[in-house]
Formats: C-alpha cells, structure tokens, sequence
C-alpha cells in the first residue's frame, strides 16, 4: 500500500530506502502531472495549473526525481559553499526528505572562472546540493509550460533538440534558389548575468518566493559575499529555461510585423541566433529595432562585437559550422576556427604525453576524434587539415 501512495505522488513522512525506488512509476506519474499543467494551460486554467504545481514540487516522485538528477549527472562530485555532495544511498534519501522543509532558503553559490575560446574567463556559479535539487525540482514543474510557448525555432536548451537540428533549419531556410542572402547575427551580452530579475519575477510562471530566491541568492568567491540583483546563475539547473523563457517571443514579433515575402526567419540556440532577410536596408533599418527593443525589456542589449550582418555569398560560423553559398549552392562544413581548437586539442594531448606508448594515446585520442566526427556528420564534413594553420 505505501509503494502505491508513493508512487501517486504522496508525500511520506517514514523512511526512504533509495533501491527500492519503482522508478518507472515516477516518471510515469511525474510526466502524468507535466501532462495536466500544459493542458490546463492551453484552456486558461491558470490556477488549476498553478495548483497542479504546487502538487508536483510536493509530490514525493518530482524530489525524488530531482534529487537523482543532480546525483548523477557530471556535477554531482562539485560542492557548493556548504562542501557537501549526496554519494550515498542514505545521503540521497535525506535529500528527498530535505526538500520537503517550509521557509526554504537559498545559499550562496561558489563562484569560480572557467576558460573561453576566446582568452577570457567564464564566471561560473556552483549551488549547493540542497539548492541544485530544489532547482530541478522546480524545473519539473516549469519546463511543461516553457516547452509550450517557447519559439518553433528555438533549439539551445530544450529537450530533444540540438545544434544539428539548428543547422538543419539554416540549411531549410537558405539552401534554396530563392533563399534570402542577407544573415543578421545576433549575440546578447552576458545574456544569463543581465536578465532582469523584475522581469523574471513577473513573468515566469512558478511560486515568486522561491524563484526570488533563486535570483537574488547572491555568490562567494574569494571567501568574499557579492549580492546579486539581477541574472540567473550560470551553472543552475533551472537557469536554461529562465533564460529560454525571457528570449522567447521574437519570432511571433517578427512573424507579425513583415509578411513572408520577406523571407525574414529566426533561428536561435541559446543566446545566439540568426535572422534572414531579403535585403541588408530591412535588417539594419526595421529588424534591428524589433531585436533591441525585445531584448530590452528584459534588460538585455546585444554584443556590439559578435552582432553583424552578412551575405550568404560570405557565409557566417554559426555553433561550429561555416554556412556559405559557392555559386548558388549552399555548402555546410566544420569553420575553419573549429578545426583549428580541435587540432590544438589533440596536439597538446600528444606534447603532454612524451613517454605514453602508442597504444595508450590512441586510446586517448580516439574518443576525441570520434565526437568531433559525431558532431559534424549531419554536413559537409570534408576537411583539409593541411589548409588549416594550428601552430
């Protein structure tokens, strides 16, 4: 009797034995729960969806469910500022038992600095246990209706999706005789580090206090506190589908304000995207505005280094590839910056490895090649290596 209230979402108060978890039935039931807040939505029943909310991030299928998300995936070894990780069985059924205290407040995220591509340094925030395991748990009951309203072409983040698919729709959306010529480029500065926690608050659709807390939980670094007041924490679960949440809405902008004729399509990954149009006079003179004007009600405005225009005759490097037409045909292979990052990357594995013998760096190497070759098979992915300079 205990496994089937359990499994129906009722919170227990007894002992959690982690092994003895159906699994199955969670998820059966925990999507069950997804199912009625996208459905309650959609006929504008937004209290019972709230409702349905409050059962799911209560539910003992949605903590446990969360609490084996951050547990094992790559981070589950990372602590935040309280150096705690949930290794154990017993550890992880405290965690479900954890999430279900009233009054919860969020701690502090660890603060450190991973390298770009570029030379400059990433900040990175790293939540504790407790607070990660709250994130997905929310993320359960906010992603449904993210999912729902999100941009047909947007594809960074989002279940199912991926930069092949991306790809995919550029090639749909220039491959063609009558394709349009010009790209408008976009890229939004410090997209997750300026969203406006105003906005945030007022727009996305889960309890205000918890995602107050979320946003304003502030950071540590150096053994020093920093408040935060606006963004959402780069390296928090739930932070992909706040951002994707406040991106959301340019496409149906631009559907509505030029017909098809146009040919002006949207295409984003992340905070990265691309426009198409006819004619540079209508990128420059009445994209732009539309673009600037809806990214900054949000508190966001575009990277003056990384937004430009381009015709297709050029061709652009978007999220690896270079896209370009040679003589009408449109041509996607890896960008030449790509190529060189991965021929950097194997040739320091064969300089740091002077005395491995030949079959241990193969071993090593192999799976590198592999994903770079995974990642670029959906294209054109005939590469010259002796083209490209990687000194």
């Amino acid at each position: 009797m205990g496994a089937d209230i359990r499994a129906a979402g009722a919170s227990l108060r007894e002992p959690i034995d982690w092994h003895s978890i159906s699994w199955n039935r969670v998820n059966r039931n925990v999507r069950r729960l997804q199912v009625r807040i996208v459905k309650a939505l959609r006929e504008g029943k937004t209290r019972l969806a709230r409702a349905l909310q409050y059962i799911l991030t209560r539910s003992f299928g949605g903590r446990a469910l969360a609490v084996r998300r951050v547990t094992e995936n790559k981070g589950k070894g990372t602590a935040g500022v309280d150096k705690e990780i949930w290794n154990t069985p017993k550890s992880k059924s405290k965690g479900i038992l954890r999430l279900r205290k009233k009054g919860y407040r969020a701690s502090p995220l660890r603060r450190v600095h991973i390298p770009k591509s570029n030379g400059k340094k990433r900040p990175l925030g790293i939540p504790t246990m407790t607070d990660r395991a709250t994130q997905a748990l929310w993320k359960l009951a906010v992603e449904p209706i993210a999912e729902s309203t999100a941009d047909p072409n947007s594809y960074g983040f989002r279940e199912y999706r991926s930069t092949a698919d991306a790809i995919e729709q550029c090639f749909t959306c220039l491959s063609q005789k009558g394709s349009a010529t010009w790209i408008y480029e976009g890229d939004i500065k410090a997209c997750f580090d300026r969203i406006s926690s105003k906005w945030l608050l007022d727009n996305v659709p889960m309890d205000k206090k918890v995602l107050n807390q979320f946003v304003t939980s502030g950071f540590i670094e150096k053994e020093k506190f920093y408040p935060t007041e606006d963004g959402t924490p780069q390296g928090g679960i739930i932070s992909p589908v706040l951002a994707n949440i406040a991106l959301d809405g340019l496409e149906s902008k631009l559907k509505a304000a030029f017909p098809w004729q146009e040919k002006i399509h949207l295409i984003r990954f992340a905070d990265d995207f691309i426009i198409t149009g006819n004619t540079r006079e209508i990128l420059e003179d009445k994209v732009t505005p539309i673009v600037t004007q809806h990214y900054g009600e949000k508190g966001l405005e575009l990277s003056e280094e990384k937004t430009h225009i381009t015709h297709i005759d050029k061709g652009f490097d978007p999220l690896g590839q270079n896209i370009r037409k040679y003589n009408g045909k449109l041509i996607i292979k890896p960008s030449e910056k790509n190529v060189r990052n991965f021929l950097h990357k194997v040739k320091g594995i064969v300089k740091d490895s002077p005395s491995s013998k030949p079959i241990h760096l193969i071993w090593e190497i192999n799976p590198i090649i592999r994903g770079w070759a995974n990642f670029h098979r959906h294209v054109v992915s005939k590469v010259i290596f002796g083209q490209v300079d990687c000194k």
